[in-house]
């Protein structure tokens, strides 16, 4: 199912500021969240947190610049598909979400209203994510690459099954909470007094403590492994976009929800192709006798080499276009063209026979431009600057 527009989740046109993004996230807000929604059917609380979710999301990705320029660049649907969006990754809790925002509204909190969002059990711990930069060649972002890296993460620990207790099972009750896993407090915000809930801070939520740690993790839980990792890069990338895999990034300890693995592009540059979005630039310089009585010319695409015709009295700065020799947008909306700049070789060191063959020719009508031909060239070059 394909996502809302962000932008139409919260009601706010594409030039938005922040304030204008936190003023409408901080309405819907206040509308869906749970503490409004007691006496309602499970359905509309359900929709009411569907909502709820789906203007976090929005204001997640807006909210910070870098996202929301990948957000515009790509649009709803390329985002998702390429783990833009999703809190990171996915998986992210009622609980995260206040725990993320709940500044903006004075400390929002109370999760009773969903449904016992408030339970112990339903902690989730979630990974760290992990960030590697791959390196990418013109021919490989025209024809999209597959690519093996070798990432060292953090796996839980087999000895304790990630618990960080020696053999797994020398846990004990959490004094802190009692064995809740929560930390309860009541805070006033604009809504009236409030019940925030919020997992321990001592046993981060599990409701046990280590009495006696695991000696192969030290009771962290989690080790280190290098793990090989198979990475699909769609055709059309470009320079500092930001793939995610999902689930890909470090364990979470205690277990839980992985982290992701966020994968930034590095576009290698290449020795004779110039990238202009989906447009590549070839310049070619010919000789003037080419130029001069037409030809035949090799010029290199990203699919191999093809040959071009040179039209008798080319013109320096005459530009030949190939349609479709581009690149691809990652949208898969079509392909850009291959731009041939055409410049004219203008020999510098010439022998005396050579000098006198050019004299003679000084004074032919041919090699007098016209009066139309100048209009014509600087009126393209006028063009260029405009």
């Amino acid at each position: 199912m394909a996502k809302r527009d962000f932008y139409e989740v919260l009601g706010v046109d594409r030039n938005a500021d922040a304030d204008a993004l936190k003023k409408a996230y901080r309405k819907l807000a206040i509308q869906y969240h749970p503490d409004r929604q007691q006496g309602k059917s499970e359905a509309e609380k359900k929709e009411a947190e569907e909502k709820f979710k789906e203007a976090a999301e929005a204001y997640d990705v807006l909210s910070d610049p870098d996202k929301r320029a990948r957000y515009d660049q790509l649009g709803p649907d390329a985002y998702d598909q390429m783990g833009g969006g999703g809190f990171s990754g996915g998986g992210m809790s009622m609980e995260d979400i206040f725990r993320q925002f709940g500044d903006l509204f004075g400390g929002f909190g109370g999760f009773g209203g969903f449904g016992g969002f408030g339970d112990a059990g339903q902690t989730v711990n979630h990974g760290t994510n992990l960030r590697v930069r791959v390196k990418v060649n013109l021919q490989e972002v025209a024809k999209g690459t597959e690519k093996k890296i070798k990432i060292p993460r953090l796996v839980s620990c087999q000895s304790c099954r990630g618990t960080g207790a020696k053999n797994g099972t020398a846990l004990e009750t959490c004094s802190n909470c009692r064995g809740s896993g929560v930390e309860v407090r009541i805070r006033r915000t604009i809504l009236g007094q409030m019940q925030t809930q919020s997992a321990c801070s001592v046993c981060g939520g599990s409701g046990k403590r280590i009495k006696e740690r695991c000696p192969d993790c030290g009771g962290k839980g989690l080790i280190k492994r290098e793990e090989v990792v198979n990475i699909s890069i769609p055709a059309g990338v470009r320079e500092g976009m930001m793939l995610n895999m999902r689930g890909k990034g470090n364990d979470a300890p205690g277990g839980g929800v992985p982290g992701d693995l966020q994968i930034v592009i590095e576009e290698q540059r290449d020795e004779q192709l110039i990238r202009d979005e989906q447009d590549l630039i070839y310049n070619l310089m010919i000789d003037f006798p080419t130029a001069a009585l037409g030809g035949k010319v090799e010029i290199p695409t990203v699919d191999g080499r093809a040959r071009v015709t040179i039209e008798p009295g080319t013109q320096p700065g005459k530009v030949l276009r190939l349609r479709g020799k581009g690149l691809p947008s990652v949208n898969g909306y079509g392909k850009g063209d291959l731009l041939v700049n055409v410049m004219v070789y203008v020999p510098e060191n010439l022998s005396s026979a050579e000098k006198k063959t050019i004299e003679s020719l000084r004074q032919s009508q041919a090699f007098t431009p016209s009066q139309s031909t100048k209009e014509r060239i600087f009126s393209r070059l006028r063009h260029m600057f405009d």
